[in-house]
């Protein structure tokens, strides 16, 4: 029997098992896909929110502060990108000012630093191509981006090197209570443990339900975005929010870590929990929102669309604590926006719940480090020279957009919880991301990971499941 599984490998699943990798426990993280990152926290803005947004006094507004403010340490811990770029939000008209003075009072209600607003003339000497029906801005010095896919990888990764354990492809499809905790019925077999994290997204309701007489609801939220190319990647420098609305942030447009340009998200609520395909109208909406605040965005420089959905609790509150009539059970749900802000303060919250409960020990082997992927790219001459020397791999370029090395995808696949398909080495090296989005480079990754990992091609997928990206040998057909 676990001390503890956590259900969902996402950005709060890791998170919560990367804190409790600091005490002596016996924990496991289940997910359905076969990767780390593969539902909500793949597919988002990767904003870290300053905090003025969420409602006074909510725990959302206070993890929000608190993942903030955590960010910038734990990137240096974990080796992964992070940049402090600062937000804005744009008032289009007088009349609006209420809506601003209102975010500005909640935020410092908040305990966000360092907000201002600003005047017309102050926010375009800061961002030239913001709208010039601009009237005011609310300044944010504080706000930021991270890669959400490296963050995630990351806090998996150190999890995972500190003792918790993850079983991919692995789908919890019942809970039943016995004495003493739960057994969880997953398509792999049955798993007993004493807690439950409840850390499954917009499934997170199904599995509260199947314990608990208080049930909730979760709606998948679907936001569309366009990513643009690295050449639009400096159209403005920090992130630009519309002031929001009921449905929440509106259209932002933001540069990203690795000097895109993302614009997005729509917010629609749909039925299908797995409904993450893009659409004509809501791309449309993307573009004409975007341009109300920033002029000349070069939109034919979109190189990709995509959609993520978000875990919207219909009391738009993240649900953080043990069930009490459900022993043992601890919910992490309803974690939407500001959720990737907040996932080092909820990892640590819900790491504190099971510590107190468990009464667990400080792991005396606790690594709180992590080393990423080596980039070549940030060496000197003479230092990339002599690891291609060393290491030749390295000195083969096998994604010609984004320049990834041979040497770094054979990293990603031999780490910790290493890549095992097409999307897992893309997350972790952006093999892919690039302007011809894999169109080059797909069939020399499939070769790596063909020899890397002893795999037939037929069974090289791009996501995992039934994904295979080899049917058939045309000779075969004819």
């Amino acid at each position: 029997m676990y001390d503890v599984v956590i259900i969902g490998a996402g950005v709060s699943g890791s998170a919560s098992a990367r804190e409790l990798s600091r005490y002596k426990v016996n924990a496991c993280v289940i997910e359905k896909a076969e990767d780390v990152c593969s539902g909500t926290s793949k597919a988002n803005s990767g904003i870290v929110h300053a905090g003025f947004d969420a409602n006074e006094g909510s725990l959302m507004a206070k993890l929000n502060v608190e993942g903030n403010l955590m960010m910038e340490e734990l990137s240096k811990e974990l080796d992964f990108p992070f940049k402090k770029n600062g937000s804005l939000v744009i008032c289009l008209s007088k009349d609006d000012m209420p809506k601003l003075q209102e975010l500005y009072d909640r935020g410092i209600k908040n305990g966000v630093k360092e907000l201002k607003i600003l005047n017309k003339e102050e926010v375009l000497e800061l961002e030239p191509n913001i709208t010039d029906d601009v009237y005011a801005a609310l300044y944010a010095p504080t706000g930021g981006i991270v890669c959400p896919f490296s963050l995630n990888i990351a806090l998996a990764e150190n999890a995972n090197t500190n003792g918790i354990e993850f079983k991919f492809n692995t789908e919890a499809q019942d809970i039943e209570k016995i004495d003493g905790g739960f057994i969880i019925k997953t398509n792999q077999g049955d798993i007993k443990t004493k807690y439950i994290v409840n850390a499954a997204g917009v499934y997170a309701d199904k599995f509260h339900n199947m314990v608990s007489e208080n049930k909730i609801n979760i709606t998948a939220r679907k936001g569309e975005y366009c990513l643009l190319d690295k050449t639009a990647g400096n159209h403005v420098s920090r992130t630009i929010f519309a002031l929001p609305g009921k449905m929440g942030k509106g259209v932002l447009v933001s540069p990203t870590v690795h000097g895109n340009l993302i614009v997005g998200p729509t917010s629609t609520d749909i039925d299908d929990k797995e409904g993450v395909n893009t659409t004509r109208e809501g791309l449309d909406t993307v573009i004409g929102k975007s341009s109300m605040n920033v002029k000349n965005l070069p939109m034919r420089q979109v190189i990709t669309s995509f959609s993520g959905l978000r875990a919207h609790e219909d009391h738009h509150e993240f649900i953080i604590e043990e069930l009490e009539d459900a022993k043992g059970f601890i919910d992490c749900a309803g974690i939407e926006s500001p959720g990737l802000t907040s996932s080092p303060a909820i990892g640590k919250m819900v790491a504190n719940i099971l510590k107190e409960k468990l009464n667990l020990e400080e792991n005396p082997n606790f690594v709180g480090t992590r080393k990423g992927i080596l980039d070549p790219n940030t060496l000197s001459l003479e230092e990339r020279n002599q690891l291609i020397k060393e290491q030749p791999a390295y000195g083969n370029i096998i994604c010609r957009c984004e320049m990834i090395t041979e040497g770094e995808i054979i990293d990603a696949i031999r780490r910790p919880l290493g890549a095992k398909s097409l999307d897992g080495v893309k997350r972790r090296t952006r093999a892919g991301m690039g302007r011809c989005q894999a169109g080059f480079c797909s069939p020399k990754t499939m070769e790596i990971l063909e020899r890397e990992l002893n795999l037939s091609m037929f069974d090289i997928t791009k996501a995992g499941g039934d994904s295979n990206m080899v049917l058939g040998l045309i000779k075969d057909s004819i």
